[in-house]
């Protein structure tokens, strides 16, 4: 697929990153992708590369290909800074990111998440099936209000969190989302929160 064309919007100077890996979910993935770009923000499509300079993922609906280059690890604190938004999908890109070797090491997208769990200006969101990144850095979720696919909601009670029967659901710089299904509804969401000053980054 094209890149998206960057036009002048509200969100102009700011950078959003989404998390990406195979299964993940088309018509979130692409709407993401355009969507934010339309109001003037630059898209980062991050994943573990595993030693490559690039992986083309395909997806769970349609086997659609989507390659990244850009890798999550190394990401230092001022780059981890800048964005204004760090995306976790719907589908399977969670789980397959929340692998780690060494079980005694989190994931380094859960280290990620984590460490943007510590930048109150950075918007966290994570819908559906991505609250499965968080279940290794559960007092991160502990006593926040959030909404999860069903299939998870217990999950996120053994995390501690405080289920909220809303398609999306916003608890400060937490901003959750039911479905891979609400991408729209999740993605409008952020964009009103960044407008209005809620995800700063650091430009």
């Amino acid at each position: 697929m094209p890149d998206a064309v960057l036009r002048e919007g509200p969100l102009s100077g700011t950078r959003i990153a989404v998390l990406v890996e195979s299964d993940y979910y088309e018509p979130e993935i692409f709407y993401y992708q355009h969507r934010f770009a339309e109001e003037g923000a630059e898209v980062d499509f991050l994943t573990r590369l595993w030693g490559n300079d690039s992986i083309t993922f395909t997806g769970h609906e349609y086997r659609a290909p989507f390659t990244v280059n850009r890798s999550l690890e190394g990401l230092t604190d001022e780059e981890l800074r800048r964005y204004a938004a760090i995306i976790v999908p719907s589908g399977m890109v969670a789980d397959r990111l929340r692998y780690t070797e060494d079980v005694d090491v989190l994931a380094p997208a859960t280290e990620l998440l984590r460490r943007a769990f510590e930048e109150p200006t950075v918007l966290k969101g994570i819908i559906c099936h991505g609250m499965w990144l968080a279940s290794s850095i559960p007092g991160k979720i502990r006593g926040r209000k959030v909404v999860c696919h069903n299939n998870l909601i217990g999950d996120v009670r053994n995390m501690g969190g405080e289920y909220v029967d809303e398609d999306v659901v916003v608890d400060g710089d937490l901003v959750t989302g039911r479905t891979g299904a609400h991408h729209h509804l999740f993605a409008r969401r952020i964009i009103e929160l960044i407008t209005a000053g809620r995800g700063r980054g650091a430009g």
